[in-house]
Formats: C-alpha cells, structure tokens, sequence
C-alpha cells in the first residue's frame, strides 16, 4: 500500500466524521464517544468541538502509543489534528439548516463510514477508538460493540444539555453509526483471530 494512499484515505475518513459531526452540531444532536462528549462540552464551555476534541484526546496518546504502536500513534494524531481543523472549518464557513431526522441519518452514516476509513488504515479518532480497536485487537471484541457501549455512556451524559427529541435522535444516529461499523467493518489482519489447522 503506497504512502500517498494510506494518507489520503485518512484524509478522507476525517472529513467524512466532520462533514457528519457539522450536521449533528446543525441539529443539535450528539454522536458517540470522546467526539459526543466534545460536543456536549461545547454547550457547557466557551470552546469549540474542535478545541475540545483535540483537547481531551490528549491523555489518550500515550495509552495509543504504549499499547497500539508508535505508526498507529502517529497517524491517530494527525488523524485528530485534521479532524479538530476541518471541524474549524466547517464552523466557520458552512452554515447549514437541517431536519433532525435527515441530519441523523445522515450524520450518523457519514461519521460510520469516515471510521471504517480510519480502521482500516490503523488509526482512529482516539478515546473510544482506541479502546474499541485495543479490544477487537486483544480479545476479539468487534469494534462496534466497544462504539455500542460508549453510545449509551454519552446518552447519559446529554440529558444535561439536551431535550428529550434530540436524545431520541442522537439515539438514531448512534445507531446508524453502529449499524454502518457492524456491517463493513472488516478487522485488519493483526486484528483477525486465526485458526488452528
């Protein structure tokens, strides 16, 4: 696999989540770990989900690099980096009214291919992502299972900022999320549990 490909595929995977990450803050809605508590702390802080995001994936580093690798370090960081600056971006410069419905859908769709993306090069988007694929990578946990728990995990926290619709909506994009992952996700090779002949 050539350099050229590998970085551009997580280019695109980043601007996939943000692109589904814009439509959800849109809305109002939320999606799944650290970048679902990110936009919660949006409602609660005067900073960014671009500064949040990149903000709270910093203690992750150091697990990522300990237990995953240096090259899968390396590329989660950039992987966050770009996310946190596209996320800027958008902010800045699209304005977009959106059904929260379609924006569910959509967003939840967007964010779960954006990650297959990010998988299948090894990196992720940190927090959640870094335990998910540890799990799937350690113990055979698909990743959409780890992505499942830390969905209700962020439910939870959003009855704080969010009315009772957007949770019932946030619901559904964390599902279409979790759907999308569950179904094309394939896990890597050093991920895949090999049989015995």
């Amino acid at each position: 696999m050539s350099t050229t490909h590998r970085w551009l595929s997580l280019f695109e995977g980043c601007l996939l989540v943000a692109l589904g990450v814009h439509l959800l803050n849109a809305a109002n809605l939320l999606i799944s770990g650290t970048a679902g508590i990110g936009m919660i702390l949006t409602q609660l802080t005067p900073l960014s989900f671009g500064q949040l995001f990149f903000l709270l994936n910093l203690p992750f580093y150091l697990l990522a690099w300990n237990v995953l690798g240096k090259d899968f370090t390396i590329r989660t960081f950039f992987s966050i980096s770009m996310l946190a600056g596209l996320s800027e971006l958008m902010r800045l410069f699209i304005h977009i009214d959106i059904d929260p419905l379609f924006s569910a859908l959509l967003g939840g769709m967007l964010v779960g291919f954006g990650l297959i993306l990010l998988f299948r090069h090894n990196a992720s988007l940190g927090g959640l992502n870094i335990l998910a694929l540890y799990l799937e990578r350690r113990l055979g946990i698909h990743a959409s299972k780890t992505t499942l728990a830390g969905d209700a995990l962020v439910l939870l926290l959003a009855v704080m900022v969010v009315d009772m619709t957007s949770l019932i909506y946030s619901l559904l994009a964390f599902l279409t999320l979790c759907s999308v992952v569950g179904r094309y996700h394939r896990p890597p090779e050093w991920a895949r549990v090999k049989a015995h002949s």
